[in-house]
């Protein structure tokens, strides 16, 4: 018997957001790894936190699936390509990749209307809940970047600021903790 809920389609489409979770981390770990180079210790710390809460986001979809009776799939992801030019390039990438993970967890949401699968149209709210925090966290890095003077921010003014996200909590969990009803 098969005991899988999720249409083959909903399944690809899980997969393949488990995918875009998989290449966010790995983006922001190349954005944090490039804050690091140029002497931000706060703001690449915030960045790595935040790849390790993409990746828990990934297993979340992927312990979903599982519990649907699916069978999830990890997938290759290419390598970062774009390296920042300044601060404000970077923060700008944040926004961008957040806003484009926003639209794919739309067509979540929008496909699992069309199926009728409403265990999958409940499981992908917390995504779109989650979605409007990471686009203002970055709206919210972006406006702080631009108090502090934008690109000709002052050294005492970037200082500031990459201790204040060296200072922010550390909450992420740890992937072996997430489930697909875990909150983070």
């Amino acid at each position: 018997m098969d005991t899988n809920r999720l249409s083959k389609a909903m399944e690809t489409s899980l997969i393949k957001q488990m995918t875009k979770e998989n290449q966010a981390s790995q983006i922001y770990l190349a954005l944090g790894i490039w804050a690091d180079t140029k002497g931000y210790g706060g703001v690449s710390n915030f960045l790595f936190r935040h790849a390790q809460e993409e990746r828990n986001h990934m297993i979340k979809i992927m312990m979903y699936i599982l519990e649907r009776g699916g069978t999830p799939k990890v997938e290759a992801v290419e390598a970062p390509k774009v390296a920042p030019k300044s601060m404000t390039d970077c923060f700008d990438l944040v926004l961008k990749h957040e806003i484009d993970n926003t639209n794919a967890i739309y067509g979540l949401v929008n496909q699992s209307m069309e199926e009728k699968d409403w265990a999958t149209w409940n499981f992908a709210q917390w995504f779109v809940k989650e979605q409007i925090e990471e686009e203002k966290l970055a709206l919210d890095l972006i406006d702080k970047l631009k108090i502090a003077g934008g690109d000709r921010a002052s050294d005492e003014s970037l200082f500031n600021l990459d201790k204040y996200l060296a200072d922010a909590p550390d909450e992420v969990t740890l992937a072996r903790e997430s489930t697909a009803d875990s909150p983070e």
